[in-house]
């Protein structure tokens, strides 16, 4: 019987299931009725809408800090579902924060640890399988990739892409993490003080890391904000 505060993470593959509720219904509902009963208080609910070929999880992210601010325990429907992303289970091992995973009550964190490893060895055979199948079809004389890339022109919009790509990230990421920053620039805090403040707040920086910001970081932000 869960008791406590709770912070729920749902997570589906595609936009198509997320905006149709598919997956994310089913695994609320999971969570709802294995926390009935108990005398728990479920603070707030993260959904992610995510490929699982990514590592990039904002949401899981969003969740793990509202754990650590609130001190809760992070909720979710299905670990044998996530037990086949390392980068979650890798994530959840280094939060330190407790869990319960509704369809393995009893799973705990030297469990996790076992899963994230599984998941990481058949992560590199996958890897190595896709090169030697590669190699194999080279050898036999297929012409691998897109011919198209292979021209100036393919490879500079290659380029452009990958940048407009980053561009959009930094952007993001600075949209959600100025207002903070402004609120302690404007009680006229230092660099170096906010930098403090957002460590000391579990505040991720651009690159996921816990603990890294610098004041070099924060310039870094309040420069790109004033840019056009």
């Amino acid at each position: 019987m869960a008791t406590g505060k709770l912070i729920s993470y749902l997570r589906v593959s595609t936009d198509k299931q997320g905006k149709a509720g598919l997956g994310i219904e089913a695994q609320r509902a999971s969570i709802t009725s294995y926390l009935n009963g108990g005398t728990w208080e479920l603070l707030q609910e993260y959904v992610e809408v995510e490929s699982g070929k990514t590592s990039d999880r904002p949401q899981l992210q969003e969740a793990l800090k509202a754990c650590k601010r609130t001190g809760a325990a992070l909720v979710i429907a299905k670990l044998d579902r996530l037990s086949r992303d390392p980068d979650f289970l890798g994530t959840l091992m280094k939060s330190d924060i407790e869990f319960i995973a509704c369809d393995m009550p009893d799973a705990n964190k030297f469990m996790v640890r076992i899963m994230a490893a599984l998941a990481e060895k058949e992560r590199e055979m996958i890897s190595e399988r896709t090169k030697a199948a590669l190699k194999a079809a080279k050898t036999r004389g297929v012409k691998l990739g897109k011919p198209e890339n292979a021209t100036p022109e393919g490879r500079a919009k290659g380029i452009a892409q990958s940048l407009e790509k980053r561009q959009e990230k930094a952007s993001r990421f600075t949209a959600e993490v100025l207002p903070l920053i402004l609120e302690h620039k404007a009680q006229g805090q230092s660099l170096r003080g906010i930098a403090d403040v957002l460590n000391c707040s579990s505040v991720l920086t651009a690159s996921g890391k816990s603990g890294a910001w610098t004041a070099s970081a924060v310039k870094v932000i309040l420069d790109r904000s004033t840019l056009p």
